[in-house]
């Protein structure tokens, strides 16, 4: 059977409204710079885009993630996180976070206070609004991306 090449609904959002480019752009420097550290920042790209069903950004922050040296057998890994070894607890504190927010109405409390408290434990109040941020931007991607069918490995 010959597998169907899939085609975007239409040009990506962001180069119609290249204002949005900006913007999601400069929204993520500001992330960056707050003091979480970058390969923990990929790890929450990825989660959330394996739970969104995002190809795109599942084929692409694993490949940012390696390029800041994240190892293979973590990155297969961050889909079953909580019985991987390989993360540490602040990174299961993120990761633990990036699922409530992604997930809101999978529960009446989306975000528990024991996840909340959790990350909080790991995080300054600076680093906690940087995860917050991360994780509405990834979602952001994620929705355009889905909403659009785009392709994932495909040059925009």
């Amino acid at each position: 059977m010959q597998a169907t090449i899939p085609e975007a609904r239409m040009q990506h959002p962001v180069f119609v409204l290249p204002d949005a480019m900006k913007a999601l752009h400069s929204f993520a420097k500001v992330v960056q710079s707050s003091g979480v550290p970058a390969k923990t920042l990929e790890l929450v790209n990825l989660r959330a885009s394996q739970i969104n069903g995002c190809a795109v950004c599942a084929v692409q922050h694993p490949e940012l993630a390696r390029k800041l040296g994240e190892s293979d057998e973590r990155l297969f890994a961050v889909a079953a996180w909580r019985e991987a070894p390989y993360f540490d607890d602040a990174e299961r504190a993120a990761l633990a976070l990036t699922e409530a927010a992604t997930r809101l109405s999978d529960r009446a409390d989306a975000v528990p206070d024991e996840v909340w408290d959790e990350a909080a434990r790991h995080y300054d109040q600076q680093q906690l609004a940087a995860l917050v941020c991360a994780i509405a931007s990834i979602n952001v991607w994620n929705r355009l991306n889905v909403v659009t069918r785009q392709v994932a490995g495909q040059a925009w």
